[in-house]
């Protein structure tokens, strides 16, 4: 893989829909340590596109998490509430240039088609060809054949957008804008060099990329870290449950956190209170241990 030259932009990602969590913190602390390892920035997104299921209450709490656990961010929060416009302008581009269509078709007329990987039901193209349509929603005009790219942890991937998935949403037909146009024109507009976060978002990655080259934007370096899990394994979430991040407990989180890492602290950095442990943290990362057996 040919380094990245450009100055190195990490990002940390929530959705405000509940606090942080031990599988959260995970995520937050992978991809902060990989930028300050890095000497790089560290950006803090609050991803509240889908306002119906976000709360301000949610995000002051995990913006308080956060400064507890010392994960500080560089520069201010970005809140994606506050882009529509930036979202509908990357739209009306795609649509411009023939790479995205209206779509008319309801969950109804979808419901006898198979599942996506990410639990959507596979999109067979009705709409794709057909002239006249109000839209309700706008989708991307998947190419055909494999999307492939190299990741830090898991190696080379390489799927079929088309086969997986069909043409997917872009913008809704509530009137929001999807998950995967909405990060993508951000992570651009913010210079993100490095997206590390969990492996449940493996599957949006190949279409961010088709979404990026569509645009013409440059496609960050990835890296999907291993998924905490509960005693059911299944993967810890606010769907179920998962218990909040406590400010009191910051320090043994960070050690747990760090120990699911494959990068267990010594005791003297442990000892040493949450700046030392995360200074020692910073000084020993290597995100090649995630991938060993």
């Amino acid at each position: 893989m040919v380094a990245d030259a450009r100055p190195h932009v990490g990002r940390f990602a929530p959705s405000p829909t509940g606090p942080l969590h031990r599988g959260s913190l995970v995520a937050a602390l992978a991809s902060w340590l990989d930028a300050r390892a890095a000497g790089g920035r560290w950006l803090l997104r609050i991803e509240d596109v889908d306002e119906p299921r976000c709360s301000r209450e949610a995000a002051d709490t995990i913006l308080r998490q956060l400064d507890a656990l010392g994960l500080h961010w560089d520069g201010e929060v970005v809140w994606q509430s506050r882009r529509t416009a930036l979202y509908r302008a990357a739209l009306d581009r795609l649509i411009a240039n023939g790479a995205a269509y209206g779509c008319a078709c309801t969950r109804r007329d979808l419901e006898s088609q198979p599942l996506a990987s990410d639990g959507a039901r596979r999109y067979p193209g009705t709409c794709r060809d057909r002239s006249g349509v109000t839209p309700r929603a706008w989708r991307l005009r998947v190419p055909a054949g494999e999307v492939a790219f190299d990741d830090r942890v898991l190696g080379r991937i390489a799927v079929d957008v088309a086969a997986d998935a069909g043409d997917f949403v872009l913008w809704r037909a509530d009137g929001y804008c999807a998950y995967q146009l909405a990060v993508v024109v951000d992570d651009a507009d913010q210079g993100v060099t490095h997206v590390v976060r969990g492996a449940d978002l493996l599957t949006s990655t190949p279409r961010q990329i088709l979404v990026q080259r569509a645009l013409g934007l440059p496609q960050p370096d990835y890296a999907h870290v291993p998924l905490v899990l509960d005693a059911h394994g299944e993967k810890l979430s606010k769907q179920t449950r998962a218990p909040a991040l406590e400010p009191s407990d910051a320090l043994a989180d960070l050690a747990e956190a760090l120990t699911f890492l494959r990068h267990s602290p010594p005791a003297d950095a442990l000892a040493a209170g949450r700046d030392a442990l995360l200074a020692w943290a910073v000084a020993n990362w290597r995100p090649q241990r995630l991938a060993a057996k």
